[in-house]
């Protein structure tokens, strides 16, 4: 196996970890659900109903994929132990409806220069860890990365990003606490293009207390930046923290209300039984899901495939 293959085993292998508890939970309450059952029937697909509600991945996409096993079932009979295979076809299909084809490296669209990627998110999700993981991603991918801290309503937000970038050697632009974000954002895409960066990360603030005045300031910020680039940002990310459930639902119906999100990363899977909100999240919002943090280490955060996060939250264990 090549160096390249290690590394895609590995990277699957924290998949499998981080998904752990989601999929002991989900599939031990289908297991449960199915004791006695023969066949696929409506007492079946209720049962189904409630695991998969309970599993956080939302009414509205939950009564989506009972109605297409529905459909299944009504052409050809299945036995019940055949029902998680079908699910797990079914979840593939509602991924690939909103996800874009996996892309398997931390790369850049090509003649953008620097690429711009305003982080929106609410205080807490892991959004400016996101940001440093991120930034590292993109370093050892031999990029040039520029960090703006316009998260300037929290000092700790300032300080934590300025250590993530000491941390993976990035520069940070920063105006202290108190000053004008988008003065912040200005600033660091102008540094991009002055060291000809190939990316530009910018942190904004979380607060979602109004609505209104969030949705201003993101204006804001994105107006002040097209100055330098006109067509930045190029990309909003929404982060979101998958540990809250159907919590994190409500942060993305917030943001994506605010302003126009284009792709998602969403947080902390490995500490959480919750991860069948990825599913709901996906499918409610048709916003891509991008990255996903399966655990703390600074290369935790992966590029999101659907097709290995199916098949590690269905994956069996061997015997």
């Amino acid at each position: 196996m090549g160096i390249f293959g290690i590394f895609n085993k590995k990277k699957k292998e924290k998949l499998d970890q981080g998904l752990e508890k989601t999929k002991k939970n989900f599939l031990s309450k289908l297991g449960k659900k199915l004791v006695g059952k023969s066949k696929v029937d409506d007492e079946v697909l209720d049962d189904l109903e409630e695991v998969l509600i309970s599993s956080d991945v939302g009414v509205d996409t939950t009564i989506k994929i009972i109605e297409r096993i529905e459909e299944r079932v009504k052409k050809e009979k299945f036995f019940a132990n055949e029902l998680d295979g079908i699910l797990k076809d079914e979840i593939a299909d509602l991924l690939a409806e909103s996800n874009q084809d996996n892309v398997e490296e931390f790369d850049l669209p090509k003649n953008t220069k620097p690429y711009v990627i305003m982080v929106v998110g609410v205080n807490g999700v892991g959004k400016t860890t996101t940001i440093g993981k991120l930034a590292n991603q993109f370093k050892l991918a031999g990029k040039e990365v520029v960090l703006g801290a316009a998260d300037t309503f929290r000092a700790a937000a300032v300080d934590q990003l300025k250590v993530w970038g000491e941390r993976v050697g990035v520069p940070v632009i920063e105006l202290g606490m108190n000053k004008d974000p988008a003065s912040v954002a200005f600033d660091a895409v102008e540094k991009g293009v002055e060291m000809n960066a190939d990316v530009v990360i910018v942190d904004t603030a979380g607060r979602l207390q109004t609505k209104v005045p969030l949705m201003n300031e993101l204006s804001k910020i994105k107006r002040v930046m097209s100055k330098v680039i006109p067509e930045a940002p190029h990309e909003v990310l929404l982060v979101l923290d998958g540990s809250t459930g159907q919590n994190a639902i409500s942060q993305a119906k917030a943001f994506t209300e605010a302003t126009e999100v284009t792709a998602l990363a969403i947080t902390k899977l490995d500490g959480t039984a919750k991860g069948g909100v990825v599913i709901g999240i996906s499918d409610q919002f048709k916003v891509p899901v991008k990255y996903i943090g399966v655990g703390e280490g600074i290369e935790d955060l992966q590029i999101f495939n659907k097709h290995e996060f199916v098949d590690s939250l269905f994956k069996k264990e061997e015997a």
